[in-house]
């Protein structure tokens, strides 16, 4: 394998940062190159240090990593990793964020706060980075925080493979929006799973990562309820959603999201018997201590592998999702 493709006239070269070099590697492999050479270390007083081991003078360079926990350390490892390329001079600097931190603060909810996704955005933006390529955002409306272009990518699409090829009777279905807010998101996900009909868990919540279930809109009886979610921090939302699931008379409830988070006591909720399965994606990795039997982790590289590839080549991304 090569370290770099000449292709539609460029070189392209693929760096990944240490949020998760499991999946870096995976999208190289997909994309049949090698990750590029990079050094990144701390100093003893936590300072980030990169160096590039390898020229990137005139390439399209792709920086994978995401602003997981610890999210400031990755933030800022991917800030000096952009201006290490761009004092390097490459030539277009495109930033992977597989899962993009601080995307929950995207707006004023109360007097007095800020609204961290923007200043986030901007960083990047000032950094140097000339293109973003995230999964999933927490709201579509976190695509305006940036002044450069934003390629968003669905990983539903991996997640609804899955789900096709568990052979559940489309007449049994039914998606769940844990939340009033992610009804959108939820509708999308039905319309491509057979049009199955929508519940949604109205809540209310009292403070951040406390959730409070109020009440069920929808059918639910005797159906396999399919519970759709960008994200599971603690998992609060989405375990009482569930438990109110199984009193309104579901069969089997299954959770789907692109990002798990898994902040204590997510663990504890999720493997508590309450799901049959709960299927997530590799967008952060996993630390061997949080899998339990009902886990399923899919891997989203080869959709963004192709998609670095359509960037590349001037093509259309979102053809991928139709």
């Amino acid at each position: 394998m090569e370290t770099s493709v000449n292709r539609n006239g460029g070189k392209l070269k693929v760096f990944s940062g240490t949020a998760n070099p499991a999946l870096s590697q995976e999208i190289a492999w997909y994309m049949g190159l090698e990750l590029g050479k990079i050094n990144i270390k701390r100093f003893a007083d936590g300072e980030i240090y990169v160096q590039l081991q390898e020229s990137v003078r005139g390439c399209d360079v792709y920086l994978v990593q995401s602003t997981c926990p610890p999210a400031n350390e990755n933030l800022m490892e991917l800030l000096i990793m952009v201006d290490a390329c761009r004092r390097a001079s490459a030539k277009n600097i495109t930033v992977v964020i597989p899962y993009f931190g601080y995307a929950r603060a995207d707006r004023k909810t109360q007097g007095r706060e800020s609204i961290a996704a923007k200043l986030v955005a901007n960083l990047i933006t000032e950094a140097g980075a000339n293109r973003v390529l995230a999964c999933d955002l927490h709201s579509g409306q976190s695509m305006g925080y940036f002044d450069i272009p934003v390629d968003h990518v669905h990983c539903q699409s991996v997640i609804l493979d899955y789900l096709a090829s568990k052979t559940i009777s489309s007449d049994d279905l039914v998606v769940v929006s844990p939340d009033v807010g992610g009804v959108a998101r939820a509708r999308s996900f039905a319309k491509k799973l057979s049009d199955a009909p929508l519940a949604i868990v109205d809540k209310r919540r009292h403070g951040h990562n406390v959730a409070e279930v109020m009440n069920l809109i929808g059918d639910v009886k005797g159906k396999v309820a399919v519970m759709v979610d960008d994200m599971i921090d603690t998992a609060g939302t989405i375990a009482k959603g569930a438990a109110l699931l199984h009193q309104e008379g579901a069969r089997e409830v299954y959770a789907c999201c692109s990002h798990a988070v898994f902040s204590p006591p997510a663990i504890g909720r999720l493997s508590s018997g309450l799901f049959q399965e709960v299927i997530i994606t590799n967008t952060l990795p996993v630390a061997e201590k949080n899998y339990f039997p009902q886990l399923t982790v899919l891997s989203v590289a080869n959709l963004l592998g192709e998609t670095i590839w359509r960037v590349h080549d001037d093509c259309s991304v979102s053809s991928i999702f139709q």
